[in-house]
């Protein structure tokens, strides 16, 4: 959500600015309709104070009236009164319109972009800052010279049915047998081991099903409410474990002291990529179930900077445990996450496709969901209080990460070598199928 009165304050067109180089279309249109519906809004509320003012004073009057037996004013004051209900009345209705229409507009604009994010239209206008390893260095000697994407491995393998799963469910879900079933699990849990132990997250267990205000509070709501899986007793499937734990400071004021808090979940994580129609329809890329291990940050504003770059590096040390290569993508405006004001997004390479894919965003909302959620944080020794930043991000997505892990450590027989990270959470399997 953002702060009107900024928006009303902004004379040097920073909304208009951000807005349009984020794609919002006529964005001068819409800070003039806020601006518009701040006015009525104002007008309404000065309006309605002062008639409840004039009804507070004549019903005074009214009382000093009866008292010295002044019937015939008493009357007089009492009609005019009545009078002035529908006018109350009127003014309430016209302050509840504005307000709401003033909200409706605001909660589906975007965050602002921070000054350091590059303009551009789409994924064309992200920028490399930086690459760990080598796609040529990934796992010496295990990479098949004709690299065989990670559905065929699987299939071959006979531990990844997709027939399966679409008979029970349809399509974008995944039955993993055996192996690949316990090699899932593994990643999973390295992951969430490395971020507790390694990285100072707090291990988080949290609901998988939560309520309008979780979702709207963390900007799911209502802007992308076709994306997501609703229960027929109104509770939403998480899309991330982003929201339940953001959720955790939701109307609440905590100390600044408490602060940088660090948190994360591994989760299974429900979308129903209503938005991704035709998009990477072939294999585990984009499903509408999955497991991430997530991670979320509380911040002070002076915080928020250093700690999305501990986030980042957090994410990566999960891909440099396990030899994938990647690189480091600073998202442009119009490619930014629509709560986000920067986004580093993690991309694994993948032998098959001949390119990196993202496997982990990583993003700083500023106080754009504290605004909506009403969350504050206040130093113990001042009076007032402020909104904290929130941060947010994949540490990472477990389903990627495997097939990051099957396309890159596949030999010419087969076979797929595990990670020396996960061995000990595979009971020291060092391989899985195929032949020397």
């Amino acid at each position: 959500m953002h702060d009107i009165k900024a928006i009303r304050d902004d004379e040097d067109g920073r909304y208009l600015r951000g807005w349009s180089s984020r794609g919002v279309k006529d964005a001068a249109g819409q800070v003039q309709e806020i601006l518009r519906l701040d006015a009525a809004l104002r007008s309404a509320q000065t309006a309605f104070q002062a008639a409840q003012a004039r009804r507070n004073g004549l019903s005074k009057q009214i009382g000093q009236a009866k008292a010295s037996s002044d019937e015939d004013r008493a009357q007089a004051l009492m009609a005019e009164v009545e009078g002035l209900k529908g006018e109350i009345d009127g003014y309430y209705r016209a302050e509840g319109e504005a307000g709401a229409a003033l909200k409706g507009l605001l909660e589906v604009l975007p965050n602002l972009p921070a000054d350091d994010v590059p303009v551009g239209e789409d994924e064309h206008g992200n920028v490399e800052v930086a690459r760990w390893s080598d796609r040529a260095a990934a796992p010496a000697g295990r990479l098949n010279a004709t690299p065989k994407d990670h559905v065929e491995l699987g299939e071959a393998l006979g531990l990844m049915d997709f027939e399966v799963a679409a008979r029970m469910s349809g399509a974008r879900f995944v039955v993993l047998k055996r192996e690949l079933a316990r090699l899932e699990r593994a990643i999973g849990q390295f992951m969430l081991d490395l971020q507790t132990t390694r990285n100072g997250y707090a291990e988080t267990s949290v609901p998988l099903l939560v309520n309008d205000d979780a979702m709207y509070g963390t900007d799911k709501l209502p802007k992308f409410a076709d994306d997501q899986f609703r229960t027929t007793d109104g509770y939403w499937l998480i899309p991330t474990a982003e929201v339940p734990l953001t959720s955790m400071v939701r109307e609440l004021v905590t100390d600044e002291a408490e602060l940088p808090l660090r948190l994360t979940a591994l989760t299974p994580c429900f979308r129903s990529e209503a938005g991704a129609s035709g998009r990477d329809t072939r294999g585990m890329i984009r499903q509408h179930q999955f497991w991430k291990c997530e991670l979320v940050c509380i911040a002070t504003p002076e915080q928020s900077a250093a700690e999305h770059e501990h986030m980042l590096a957090s994410a990566g040390s999960v891909l440099e445990a396990l030899g994938l290569p990647y690189r480091t993508m600073l998202l442009c405006t119009g490619d930014m996450g629509f709560g986000a004001k920067k986004t580093f997004d993690l991309e694994v390479w993948l032998p098959s496709q001949n390119t990196y894919r993202e496997i982990s965003s990583i993003s700083n909302c500023g106080d754009f969901q504290a605004r909506r959620m009403d969350a504050r944080i206040k130093k113990a020794s001042e009076k007032g209080t402020r909104f904290p930043h929130t941060l947010n991000g994949s540490g990472l997505a477990v389903g990627r990460t495997l097939v990051a892990i099957l396309e890159n450590y596949q030999d010419e027989g087969g076979r797929i070598a595990i990670p020396d990270a996960l061995q000990p959470y595979m009971g020291g399997i060092t391989h899985i199928g195929g032949s020397e």
